[in-house]
């Protein structure tokens, strides 16, 4: 009698698992999931302490799905020199926006339809848009809603622009200037 217990303990473990593992990974897959921030290029937004200790952060990938993102948000996206690394940024132009970049090939630069211009908080140490450009927001993987690690930091994270980040309003470039 105890070895048909024992085995209908099993059965139902067995087979609650291959339900709740598939639905599981389906969730973090579409609503959210956790990753670790490494690195110093979005210093001091996250990983303050630099590389003694590293953020983890709870990315929202449903708040991602349409591409409905804003300045100032942390994001993730798949970076577009190798499809297999991610990198966490900080979203500083949307489409259309006009921007100065910080050592891009051009020093102006409207943001074409269907792309984002992100940044690393750490300009200086930063694998950003200034170096490969803008960002297809196909490209989009997440958007960090909050720091889960250590939990000395656990907060949410709100959207922000530097100040001298923010796009130009009144660039004053001919509609010549814009195609380029």
């Amino acid at each position: 009698m105890a070895q048909t217990a024992g085995r209908r303990y099993i059965k139902a473990f067995v087979s609650g698992f291959f339900v709740a593992v598939p639905v599981t990974v389906t969730v973090l897959d579409r609503l959210a999931y956790v990753a670790r921030v490494e690195g110093a290029s979005m210093q001091p937004s996250l990983n303050p302490d630099g590389v003694s200790s590293s953020d983890v952060v709870l990315l929202n990938r449903w708040s991602v799905r349409k591409y409905q993102v804003q300045r100032g948000d942390i994001v993730s996206v798949v970076t577009p020199k190798n499809p297999k690394q991610k990198i966490i940024k900080r979203v500083i132009a949307l489409e259309g926006d006009f921007i100065k970049t910080l050592g891009y090939k051009n020093r102006y630069l409207r943001v074409p339809d269907g792309h984002l211009w992100i940044e690393g908080d750490h300009h200086g140490n930063s694998f950003d848009s200034n170096t490969f450009g803008p960002v297809s927001l196909g490209l989009l993987h997440g958007r960090a809603s909050h720091i889960i690690w250590p939990p000395n930091r656990w907060q949410r994270i709100k959207p922000s622009v530097p100040p001298n980040r923010e796009p130009l309003l009144n660039w004053g470039g001919s509609s010549e200037d814009e195609e380029k």
